[in-house]
């Protein structure tokens, strides 16, 4: 039984398209992007005539023709003696060898004709939608460089085998993915979803073995809430090469190797910046005049570099503590995480680093526990660093160790500030220059990139905990007040506008959602993050200078 699966060709300014409606390709000279690799025992009819004396194509008689044709039993359309009407469901196209040579002098005789006027009735009306050929090789093209998506017999099986009456009862499929190269089942549930999720989770693997991922997500504009209590849920199906990250490259340990090597080097300028009492004076004011044109000769900051180390080292070990905190915690709940990207700079040392994760996260409190692993582990080593140094800054035996740094500074965090106000004392920070350990500088440094990464916004550490403990759409709420904020100077001071391009151009997508993206998290864990979120709030707020005045943090009037 002969079929036509498509036929286009065009004749001067004519164009005739057929159509079937079991499948439908376009093609231009040549295959060209189609590839056509769906289609079995094809044939492309250019040049030869049927026995019935018809010339099925003229290669080079028309501008652009493909046809192709086959039938059930791989024979090609016009190599079949007798093709009466029952047996052949295809639209045939045969031009004979005279209506040929018509239409090219037809077509040579409409080159003459101005455009104004028609050689010709525009008596054919197209069927269905009319593509060009570079819209459909495009169309084509994308198919085929896209994400390969599910296997409609794979969907039939899996409704088959896994969905029904004891799990969940499906009534309509849609899209799901980025690209849509997913399946959402939508329906009603037909027990406790966490059991239900589990036992279709097993049964996939038996049925279509370790081939797709199976998600659990809320339905997409519900009407209501389950009556069993909860959101309703609606189960998605992705490959595992789709849905799963991709391996870390060569190219990227380079990467990674380079950014770490920056960062080490910008935490020396760090602690090279902190001995600025110390300092050459040419050196001095070629950093702090904007006048200086002239640079100095880097050579004599040399013997600085040694008495720099320590508080190197101090914020290159929080870096450290943070990633370990996250790998710890990830490792026992089998959650792969990449290798950690450090963004160095200059002003903290570093703005912390990027780290992805390389795994599906399986829920969210997993992923409430990773993201807050390692902030706390770096806020804990932070914070004890800067109260030790607090301590020591205020010991007569350890005066030999400690550096000049403006009292200004301590009015970029109203936390830290009234912190330091309390172990310091009012006179000792009523000044213009205050005298502190380098572990202050170090821990002070330490806690403020770690707020930083706190911040509820986007894939940071805290924009993970909150898309864990309250779901994707609080995340929304809290990344436009976040990104307003910082907008505006409300958080960060002066670090605010490079910490939110920082933001936009590397962190702002949210994280891929976890395998089972429904059940709640612990009542403990959402304090936690919320306890994380007001603690990040009051780090970033700098102290305003009526309230720095009040307070004797800073002597104000001399600035």
């Amino acid at each position: 039984m002969g079929t036509l699966t498509s036929c286009s060709f065009s004749i001067g300014a004519a164009n005739f398209k057929f159509r079937s409606s079991f499948r439908s390709c376009s093609a231009r000279e040549g295959i060209g992007l189609l590839g056509f690799r769906r289609l079995k025992n094809s044939c492309f009819l250019c040049g030869r005539r049927s026995k019935r004396g018809k010339l099925l194509v003229a290669d080079g008689d028309f501008g652009r023709f493909v046809c192709f044709s086959s039938d059930n039993e791989g024979h090609n359309e016009g190599d079949r003696e007798d093709d009466s009407p029952k047996e052949s469901n295809a639209v045939t196209a045969t031009v004979s060898a005279e209506e040929v040579e018509e239409r090219r002098g037809g077509e040579v005789d409409s080159e003459k004709t101005p455009p104004s006027i028609s050689s010709r009735s525009s008596n054919l009306s197209p069927i269905g939608p009319v593509y060009n050929n570079f819209q459909v090789d495009s169309f084509k093209l994308m198919e085929l460089l896209g994400p390969e998506k599910v296997d409609p017999s794979d969907v039939k099986l899996i409704k088959d085998k896994l969905f029904g009456y004891s799990t969940f009862w499906v009534t309509k499929e849609e899209a799901f993915g980025d690209l849509g190269e997913g399946i959402l089942f939508l329906g009603n549930l037909r027990g406790k979803r966490e059991e239900v999720f589990s036992k279709l989770q097993s049964q996939l693997v038996e049925v279509t073995g370790d081939k797709y991922n199976l998600f659990m997500v809320e339905e997409p504009n519900s009407e209501g809430p389950d009556p069993r209590g909860g959101p309703r849920v609606s189960f998605g199906l992705l490959r595992k090469e789709v849905s799963e990250p991709g391996p870390t490259t060569l190219w990227q340990y380079v990467i990674a190797l380079l950014l770490f090597l920056l960062t080490i080097g910008s935490s020396v300028e760090l602690g090279i910046a902190s001995q600025i009492n110390r300092l050459p004076p040419e050196v001095v004011k070629y950093f702090t005049d904007p006048n200086a044109v002239e640079p100095p000769d880097m050579e004599l900051l040399v013997p600085f570099v040694d008495s720099a180390l320590p508080l190197a080292y101090g914020v290159l070990g929080v870096l450290i503590f943070h990633e370990v905190g996250h790998f710890l915690v990830a490792f026992p709940k089998k959650v792969k995480l990449s290798i950690p990207y450090f963004i160095p700079n200059i002003t903290l040392g570093s703005f912390g680093a990027i780290t992805q994760f390389k795994s599906i996260i399986p829920d969210r409190s997993t992923q409430v526990d990773v993201s807050l692993a390692g902030p706390f582990a770096g806020a804990a080593l932070s914070f004890s660093m800067f109260a030790v140094g607090l301590l020591l800054s205020s010991n007569p035996d350890a005066a030999g160790d400690l550096v000049q740094v403006p009292s200004m500074l301590f009015q970029g965090s109203l936390l830290l500030g009234l912190i330091s106000r309390a172990t310091l004392g009012y006179a000792a920070m009523h000044a213009s220059t205050v005298a502190i350990h380098p572990l202050v500088i170090a821990g002070w440094c330490g806690l403020t990139t770690t707020a930083f990464n706190m911040l509820p916004v986007g894939c940071l550490d805290g924009g993970r905990a909150i898309q864990g403990a309250f779901g994707k759409g609080a995340l929304v709420g809290f990344g436009l007040t976040t990104y307003t904020l910082l907008g505006l100077g409300v958080l960060g001071g002066p670090l605010s506008l490079p910490w939110g391009l920082y933001v936009l151009i590397c962190q702002r997508s949210p994280e891929k959602p976890c395998l089972n993206d429904v059940t709640e998290v612990g009542t403990w864990r959402k304090a936690a993050v919320t306890l994380a979120v007001f603690l990040v709030v009051l780090t970033l707020l700098p102290v305003w200078d009526e309230l720095a005045e009040e307070l004797g943090i800073g002597l104000v009037t001399t600035f």
